[in-house]
């Protein structure tokens, strides 16, 4: 077939994906170990480290490990972490008081990391009470309702207790609304005016959840409960645009997207519509389904790992935390 000339057709993409080389110029993303954020279970002081059965390749870590594999993370140059405690049962109470507690798991870890590493790697620690309470909600709970305001008083003095504790960014988890504007408060009245706030802006009440809240040992305290009063509705989107404005007008320094892969739209939405960095959470359920599959010989671990991260930098997301963040790093590593 003749046209303009030449042979039809004259317009081929595949002159750019015929070799490696030239895949590489053009690729429109890129991983980087810059985009990583290693989420770490913090066992209790005196506990040793222990594998999370629905999370293969994932430990809770004990403090002897905790600082090495740090170390490690520092070594291959990824730039934060996220902790989150594995709190003893006899320590969860109905007001989560022990989120309070400047001697509290997440606390004394952030005081040795802050002791042996400085300002090396950032330490980022969520907001909410459910690693705390006794009934595994986020907020307080009256009457059988999750209590929205009074909740706030406690999520701003836990949020200044982390900061007093060596926090570099505070992550509030919890959906109550108005949380942002609370912890701002609370942070620049206590002296920490230049600490940033990492919302989980568009947090959905989903069926991902489950390892971690095995994992951090909240799942036997929630039940058969749920907590679609306050996370939102996976059906809905444009009232991720919403949760956004909010958080943008109460001071909310960076937003997150929480589930990832089956919520990139979301990311797409606010990474179109958002002033400050939008971060994704590629989280346990997602983990674990690729886990579970690489483990049975159906997917190919470091090609399908890849590809459901380079999807996050796709949608726009600035930053991922994901439990791959220290196998991907060795493996950026070793390319270059």
């Amino acid at each position: 077939m003749q046209r303009f000339g030449g042979e039809f057709p004259w317009v081929r993409g595949r002159r750019w994906r015929a070799h490696p080389w030239s895949r590489r110029v053009v690729a429109e993303q890129r991983l980087s170990v810059e985009d990583l954020i290693w989420p770490i279970f913090l066992q209790p002081p005196g506990v040793d480290s222990e594998p999370v059965a629905s999370l293969p390749g994932v430990q809770r870590f004990g403090s002897r490990d905790l600082e090495e594999s740090v170390a490690e993370a520092i070594e291959l140059g990824i730039p934060a972490i996220a902790l989150f405690p594995v709190t003893p049962n006899e320590l969860k109470t109905e007001d989560g008081r022990e989120a309070l507690n400047p001697d509290n798991i997440v606390c004394q870890a952030l005081k040795r990391l802050r002791d042996r590493f400085g300002d090396q790697i950032g330490l980022i620690c969520d907001v909410a009470l459910d690693p705390y309470t006794s009934h595994g909600q986020d907020g307080l709970v009256a009457n059988g309702q999750v209590l929205n305001d009074p909740t706030l008083e406690v999520l701003a003095q836990q949020a200044a207790v982390l900061a007093q504790a060596g926090a570099s960014v505070v992550a509030p988890s919890d959906m109550m609304d108005g949380r942002v504007a609370a912890i701002r408060q609370s942070l620049d009245q206590s002296g920490f005016s230049q600490l940033p706030i990492l919302a989980y802006t568009a947090k959905y009440a989903s069926a991902f959840y489950g390892p971690f809240r095995s994992a951090v040992g909240s799942a036997q305290q929630l039940g058969s409960a749920d907590k679609k009063t306050y996370q939102m509705d996976p059906a809905n989107g444009r009232e991720a645009i919403r949760e956004l404005q909010l958080d943008l007008v109460e001071g909310a320094d960076m937003v997150m997207v929480k589930p990832g892969l089956p919520y990139l739209d979301i990311v797409w939405r606010l990474s179109e519509q958002a002033s400050v960095p939008v971060a994704a959470y590629q989280v346990s359920g997602e983990y674990a389904m690729l886990m579970a599959a690489i483990q049975n010989g159906w997917l190919d671990e470091r090609s399908a790992i890849t590809e459901s991260l380079v999807a996050f930098k796709r949608a726009g997301a600035c930053c991922i935390l994901t439990y791959f963040a220290l196998q991907l790093a060795s493996w950026l590593q070793t390319h270059r």
